[in-house]
Order: C-alpha cells, then structure tokens, then sequence
C-alpha cells in the first residue's frame, strides 16, 4: 500500500502493524530480538504466508545480533535454538520454514561470526526485496486474467498485509484496477477471526476499490446468482501435485466454483511450493485455540462448557484449482509436471531469474 510500510527494519530490530489491532487502530509494533518476533507471528501480529518469511528471515537476523560469543561453532549451536523457536510458532505456512532454510544455509557457510552475522542482513534484505518483485510479476500475469467489468470473490487476505509487498490475490486485483479495468470485490468475513472483514475490506478501501463484505455462508448464493466471475484466493502452503493449503473454508469456495463453472485461481510466489509434500494429504493443519471459534474478539458467543473445534486452514485438491498464478508464469494442470519445471528452474544458480520474459513458462 502506498505509503505504508508492513515491515520495516531499523537496524537492531523490525517495525511492523500489529494485525490484530486492525481495522480500528493503527498500531506499530517494534520487536527487538526473534523470542518477540515469534511470538508476533503465533499470536497473528505478524501473518500471511509471505510475511511470515519475511518477518522470520529478520527475526533470525536479531537472534544472530544477540549472541556474543566469538567462537563459530558455539555461535552456530545458539543460532540452532534461534532457528528453533521461529520454527515453532506455526506450522501450516511453508514460508516460514523456506525463509528459515535460507538463512540457515548462509550461516552455515559462514566462515567467522562477524562474516555470518553481515551475509544474514544481507540475505533476509534479499528475501525481502525478492518477495516484492514477486508479488508484483505473479500480480501481473494474473492481471491478464481480468477482465473489465469483473466481480471478484476472496477470501481471507492476501494483500500487502499478509506479503509484506504487493499482495498477491489483492495484488492482482490492485494490479488489474492500475491497468484501467473496473473490478468490484466480494470479500469473505473469513470466521473465526476475521481477516476479510477487518483487513482485506480496510486494505481495498484505502486503495479506492469497490468492495461489499459478506458472511461466509453468502457465497453460494452469490456465485449461484451468477454475480461472481471468478475467485482468486492466496495460499499457505502448495503440494507439488497442486493441492493447496489456504484458510480455512477455501476448500468450500473451491468445490462452490467448480459446480457453477466459474475459474478458481490460487495466487502465490513459488516459495509457497514445498518441494518435499507430494499431496496435500501431508501437509501439517494447525488447530488453534477453541476460544477463537467462542468468542469474537473477547466476547463470548458461545454457551460456557460447550467444545469447539478450530482448524486453522483447510486443503483444496489439485482438480478444483483451474490455475496457480506465480512470479513465473501462470501454471495449470498437470501441476506435478509443471510445477516441478518451476521448482527446477528456481534452484539457486547465483544470477537472477526474475525478470518478466525469464518468468513467462506457461500461459
């Protein structure tokens, strides 16, 4: 978002919105070493997949700062436990675990402590800078996508808020509205904590595009109506067969959009792909706390006593996806041939491969 800057390094810690004070107050936060800015990501201060990756990349640079010992290995033994904590504080969003894998290949091929701690500043300024070029390169392939007059449904958010750039879903949208087209936005509430009502509705209203706020359980009356041209939503964690993890309640949307035959896009970067999950059978579903589902935002709606289950995302198989939009093109089936490609071509080789015309593999 113009002028606003998710997260911000200041050199001895990070600044960045809280997300949960949001849409009512605009709060910034400063975290100075990763204890806190593990606990910003486990308590949704800190969210969306690519800005969990960026916030963690940072926050393993503030961890490497605090320690003072001089000797490499017993540097690297505590960096292990830095690793650790971050490592904890979700489990479903791959990003975080991408962004930690990187950092930890830099440390490791460090050769004194002072050398490792300045290649990790480095490296997560990369990780930053590169999810921004990203987000805007994957928003522009899904802007072709778009056409004028469109009515998109989302769910959840995946705007600059939860990327720490762009966006990605909201960054197609945003990118397709810069090109001149007229979109209007359905936004999802997205229960049990609300991130389409509080922070995809604040996010395209300060860009200036039309957006109408509905429950969950309106969808299908509107995509039934005939009122919805496609549904674009992000993602948290990708399979290489193409099953996706999102939010929970994605999946719904999903099978809603393959009965009334309208496109059901997933906008992600390819960092958002885990390589080692065959199938979205294996990827991790955190649950989170039951007073989420009891209450909404302190207050309780729910009987005392009664139990309540809360996944926090849900997987989409592969065959209700009718495309993935990433910085390198815009894949569809068959994904494990496709989005093996991608993978294959992204391992690092030491130049860059972002530009558009290297990104355009498959339309």
């Amino acid at each position: 978002m113009k002028g606003f800057k998710i997260i911000e390094w200041l050199g001895d810690r990070i600044r960045t919105v809280d997300q949960t004070r949001l849409p009512h107050e605009e709060v910034f936060i400063e975290l100075a070493d990763h204890h806190e800015v593990a606990e910003a990501i486990k308590t949704l201060r800190i969210r969306g997949a690519p800005d969990i990756g960026v916030a963690a990349a940072y926050g393993f640079v503030l961890g490497s700062q605090n320690i003072t010992v001089d000797s490499r290995d017993k540097f690297l033994s505590e960096l292990h436990l830095v690793r650790e904590t971050l490592s904890l504080s979700r489990p479903t969003a791959v990003n975080l675990f991408w962004a930690l894998d990187r950092m930890n290949r830099i440390a490791q091929s460090g050769k004194d402590v002072a050398q490792i701690k300045a290649e990790l500043l480095a490296e997560a300024q990369r990780i930053e800078s590169e999810n921004d070029e990203a987000n805007r390169l994957l928003s522009e392939f899904g802007a072709e996508l778009i056409q004028d007059g469109f009515t998109i449904l989302t769910h959840c958010n995946a705007g600059s808020l939860a990327t720490a750039a762009y966006g990605t879903a909201l960054g197609i949208i945003k990118m397709a509205v810069e090109q001149g087209k007229k979109v209007k936005v359905y936004a999802d509430e997205t229960r049990p904590l609300l991130q389409g009502a509080r922070l995809t509705t604040w996010e395209l209203l300060k860009e200036g595009i039309p957006v109408t706020l509905i429950t969950d359980n309106m969808a299908g009356y509107f995509i039934h109506k005939g009122e919805i041209d496609c549904i674009i939503v992000g993602a948290d964690r990708i399979a290489v067969n193409g099953d996706v993890a999102n939010k929970i309640g994605t999946y719904t949307l999903a099978v809603l959009a393959t009965e009334n035959a309208i496109p059901f896009y997933v906008a992600a970067p390819v960092s958002t792909i885990d390589p080692s999950i065959s199938s979205g059978d294996d990827i991790p579903i955190e649950e989170r706390s039951p007073d989420e589902v009891t209450h909404i935002q302190g207050v309780r709606t729910a009987p005392e006593g009664v139990p309540a289950a809360n996944p926090a995302f849900d997987v989409t198989p592969h065959y209700y996806v009718s495309a993935i939009i990433t910085e390198k093109g815009v894949i569809r089936e068959p994904y494990v041939e496709r989005l093996g490609t991608i993978l294959a071509s992204n391992r690092p080789s030491g130049k860059s491969r972002s530009s558009k015309r290297a990104a355009r593999f498959f339309r």
